[in-house]
């Protein structure tokens, strides 16, 4: 069957510090939330148990997944809870050993008691978790989630996860060469093919909009990275960076916004070493955010997600006229190749070791760049 995964799946807009040990759990307690109240049970729930298994229980406290799946269970949504919220709702949890459950009802919840780290490893993946509901009948119900790599969660007999809905794009594509053929037989760019795939499923104003807010996010993310200074959360005593590189690159430019700055920006010299120096700049103030539990970009995770965002930003900020509809070919161009390991291989670093992460973010993003610079699209799939 072809697998048909979109844009919106490879980049997605979630919370640091990980794709698959915090986004991933987040949306498999949102999924769980779900099946209790198709079950009808949801109001008949009297308490929550969750066992996090292998890396996630290994690395859990590194990445918050005990702190994401009660995010989850308490109905916050990654994409939108203001980010200045979370340490709020976990603290009252913490204590008062209360857990809001889907944003609805009241049941008791002691962390310490009900997630429960267990050092086996799942035979199915190595990121494995389960929610257990008791119920007030006395009754119980399980559901075991396995988070595979960029938000992406699936069950083990689950046929209707993302990788294995019936295709219903114009032009399913597998892999760069298949993308080619139909690029020249249809005469059209890679990003325009992309295009008419994400139209088979949703409207031209709703793509270009949703398209934009991964930009804005991306930017803004870098925005406040860059402007934000001290310790990093974790224990390890180390400081933010981006903060004095970006004070050191910006000089005494004023502004006001996240518009304005990129304006600052484009106003600095723009030598070589500089233009260098930029660029690492975004990619750090991405990953300082990531790990302090900010609002960023799955690209296609979040151990990989400064570097599209400092790429794209290059391309903002150094080339000229670079256009809004070009950040738009950007993204759908970048995430299309990204789909290509999601398929074939694997985005999981759990899996795939960081090269499974950092490797295919830096593939997309040069698929991406080559784009909006006018390669020709055999050029885009070979950078």
């Amino acid at each position: 069957m072809q697998e048909c995964i979109s844009v919106f799946d490879m980049l997605k807009i979630g919370i640091g510090p990980s794709s698959s040990h915090t986004l991933g759990p987040w949306r498999a307690a949102e999924k769980f939330l779900i099946e209790l109240q198709n079950q009808n049970k949801f109001q008949m729930v009297a308490r929550i148990k969750i066992n996090l298994y292998g890396s996630l229980s290994l690395t859990g406290k590194g990445h918050a997944t005990d702190l994401a799946v009660m995010l989850g269970l308490s109905g916050q949504d990654p994409e939108f809870i203001p980010v200045e919220n979370i340490n709020k709702i976990i603290e009252e949890i913490k204590h008062l050993h209360l857990l809001q459950l889907g944003n609805k009802i009241e049941v008791p919840f002691s962390p310490e008691e009900d997630i429960i780290f267990n050092k086996e490893f799942l035979p199915f993946h190595a990121n494995g978790l389960t929610f257990t509901a008791h119920f007030l009948d006395s009754t119980v119900y399980s559901s075991t989630f396995y988070s595979i790599g960029g938000g992406f969660v699936v069950k083990e007999n689950q046929q209707e996860s993302i990788e294995n809905k019936h295709c219903v794009f114009p032009y399913p594509i597998q892999n760069a060469d298949e993308l080619l053929k139909y690029c020249l037989s249809e005469n059209k760019k890679i990003s325009e093919i992309v295009w008419k795939n994400e139209i088979a499923v949703r409207n031209e104003a709703t793509i270009t909009a949703e398209l934009l807010r991964i930009w804005h996010t991306m930017l803004e993310c870098m925005y406040i990275g860059c402007h934000t200074e001290g310790i990093l959360p974790g224990g390890l005593n180390v400081k933010r960076r981006a903060f004095d590189m970006h004070k050191s690159l910006i000089g005494n430019a004023t502004y006001n916004s996240p518009q304005e700055w990129l304006e600052s920006i484009r106003k600095t010299e723009v030598k070589f070493r500089q233009i260098l120096q930029w660029v690492s700049c975004f990619a750090l103030a991405v990953n300082e955010e990531n790990a302090s539990f900010g609002r960023i970009i799955t690209a296609p995770t979040n151990g990989a997600a400064g570097v599209i965002p400092a790429v794209i930003m290059y391309a903002y900020c150094f080339l000229p006229d670079v256009t809004e509809k070009q950040l738009v070919d950007f993204i759908l161009t970048a995430g299309e190749i990204g789909t290509f390991y999601k398929k074939k291989a694997t985005i999981s670093a759990a899996m795939g070791g960081c090269q499974a992460e950092i490797g295919v973010s830096s593939s997309m993003a040069a698929a991406g760049l080559t784009q909006i610079m006018g390669g020709t699209n055999e050029q885009v799939v070979q950078a």
